[in-house]
């Protein structure tokens, strides 16, 4: 039997997959998949298997050769990447495909209506002329959406995860290490850093459940909720599931770019009803309102309990970015008290980790997305192995449980 490109011969025969992350790119720009081919493959578990210029290229790639990730542009001749979506998972159960998009209204649009559809992310793509001088962010995102998408891929089929040992990756292309933990200038205490005993900590197996944090004794007066890979959609299910009428203001901080976040805020409205839109700088906090954090600023709260305002700021990123949730959550436990109530929901990194231990602190709840229903269990896996959610529970409940929270009763 021969030995596919796919990997080695297991045990019953079948092609055991390569410890790499395989990858295809499909941009209809040659200087753009060179790029991105090139910034993928400096990372020593990745291997860019093929690219392609439009969707029927990589719909033929797709029927020859298997592949973790695509990498998928938007806009592209003969078809498009709205397109070939839905054809290409079909093609590839279990792939995952990341949509690749310039900062535009319409591709803003298109890339949260492929989410609908299959696409497991997106990442704003910068104009071919400053990618090369202005990619550096965008860089890091690629690497980390890819390779966390991955082991998505690996697990919906079944196979085995990736070891990203440290090893595979060269000293002089290693990720940009975390900065110690920095804290915004008007709200201490809001940014967070993952530490070698941290680290060492969530790669030890979990010998026993962790901590579960005591709920508030109050009723929520505010809903404040992080989200970021896999968030939109989470969003969509929270909200459309909470009861109606709701008296409570909700703020969320969903990692996206600028633009992203209007549209998001816009189809927030229109599939669950809530009046929503991106927040605004000294804007009065109402009940039954949804405020979207803007792309590319931090939203927090100042004022009091009786009178909230929100503060929009562009301080630097908190955990590489910036809306973070850690901010948020941590002005709105300083302004709300036990009064806080705080979802976590699926993404990468730990980002609100640090703005939960606040809540908690101040006596708030702090409520977690489980790990199966999560499509990335960072964030919300972060709050659990740190002992700082009340409840963890799947994504069809989290919006049931606050309303039984609202109405004092434990979920």
């Amino acid at each position: 039997m021969s030995v596919s490109a796919l990997g080695g011969v297991n045990g019953k025969g079948q092609s055991a997959p390569p410890n790499h992350v395989r990858v295809m790119v499909v941009d209809d720009s040659a200087v753009i998949r060179g790029i991105l081919a090139r910034w993928l493959e400096d990372d020593r578990s990745i291997r860019v298997e093929t690219t392609a210029h439009n969707g029927v290229a990589a719909l033929r790639q797709a029927q020859i050769q298997r592949y973790d990730v695509i990498v998928l542009d938007i806009e592209m001749p003969e078809m498009d990447g709205l397109t070939a979506l839905p054809l290409l998972l079909k093609a590839q159960p279990g792939v995952q495909v990341i949509m690749a998009s310039t900062l535009t209204l319409r591709n803003a649009d298109i890339s949260l209506k492929a989410l609908s559809l299959g696409a497991a992310d997106y990442i704003p793509k910068p104009q071919s002329t400053g990618i090369i001088t202005n990619g550096i962010d965008f860089r890091r995102e690629l690497l980390e959406k890819v390779k966390a998408m991955a082991q998505v891929a690996r697990r919906l089929r079944g196979e085995p995860k990736i070891d990203f040992d440290a090893s595979s990756v060269p000293e002089d292309k290693a990720p940009e290490p975390r900065s110690p933990l920095a804290r915004l200038a008007t709200q201490p205490g809001v940014a967070g850093a993952k530490t070698p005993a941290t680290t060492a900590a969530a790669k030890a197996p979990a010998q026993r459940a962790p901590a579960r944090a005591q709920p508030s004794k109050s009723r929520p007066s505010v809903l404040v909720i992080g989200a970021s890979t896999g968030g939109p959609q989470a969003l969509f299910n929270v909200l459309g599931k909470l009861p109606k009428p709701f008296r409570l203001p909700i703020l969320i901080t969903q990692h996206m770019p600028p633009t992203f976040t209007k549209i998001l805020a816009e189809h927030i409205q229109r599939q669950t009803g809530f009046e929503a839109a991106e927040a605004v700088d000294g804007e009065a906090v109402r009940a039954g309102r949804v405020y979207v954090a803007p792309g590319g600023l931090h939203m927090v709260l100042t004022g009091n309990a009786s009178a909230p305002v929100i503060s929009i700021t562009d301080a630097p990123p908190v955990n590489f970015c910036r809306p973070a949730v850690d901010p948020l959550f941590t002005s709105a436990a300083q302004i709300y008290s036990s009064a806080c109530l705080a979802v976590v929901l699926t993404g990468m990194g730990h980002d609100g980790r640090d703005g939960a231990a606040d809540v908690v602190s101040h006596g708030g709840t702090v409520i977690a997305q489980d790990e199966p229903t999560s499509v990335v269990w960072g964030m919300p896996g972060a709050i659990t192995q740190a002992g700082l959610a009340s409840f963890v529970l799947p994504l069809d409940r989290i919006g049931p449980a606050v309303g039984s929270l609202m109405e004092g009763r434990c979920p």
